[in-house]
């Protein structure tokens, strides 16, 4: 019988891509449970984030943005229609086009996610000194930039 300790999987905790995805899967999950209330999911708030970017986008230019599927987005953006935080729009340009709009009602709830999300970032952040937190931030949108993900 082999040894535990001498089992090299445990270097696995020390990798970066382990640690982001662990510490990603609890944030995710944190701010999933806060933002439950208001009847979404991260998803959600994902696509009314991309269409503060893409004001009147196509559900398949939403899906490229995201990094999604097609059919997801239609998903999304039904349940997000049902709470009336968008609304589908025909694109002038070619009427076979349905185009998805942030809504007031979307524009607030964008804003309150957002809220909830600095709030979150106060938890999780709260033993980073300011230098700690900026340079945190610095080197996450580098990574997301090295991964093709908008960095905001």
């Amino acid at each position: 019988m082999r040894d535990m300790s001498d089992v090299k999987g445990a270097a696995l905790f020390t990798t970066t891509a382990f640690r982001l995805g662990t510490v990603g899967a609890v944030v995710s999950d944190r701010f999933a449970a806060r933002i439950a209330d208001h009847d979404v999911k991260p998803k959600h708030v994902g696509l009314l984030a991309a269409l503060t970017t893409a004001p009147a986008a196509s559900q398949l230019d939403l899906a490229r943005l995201m990094g999604i599927a097609p059919s997801l987005v239609v998903r999304l953006a039904d349940h997000l229609e049902d709470l009336g935080a968008v609304e589908r729009v025909r694109d002038p340009g070619d009427r076979r086009r349905q185009a998805l709009r942030l809504t007031d009602r979307g524009r607030d709830l964008l804003a309150t996610c957002a809220d909830i999300s600095r709030s979150l970032d106060r938890d999780l952040l709260a033993g980073l000194s300011a230098a700690d937190r900026a340079a945190l931030r610095t080197a996450l949108a580098t990574v997301a930039d090295n991964l093709d993900l908008p960095t905001g």
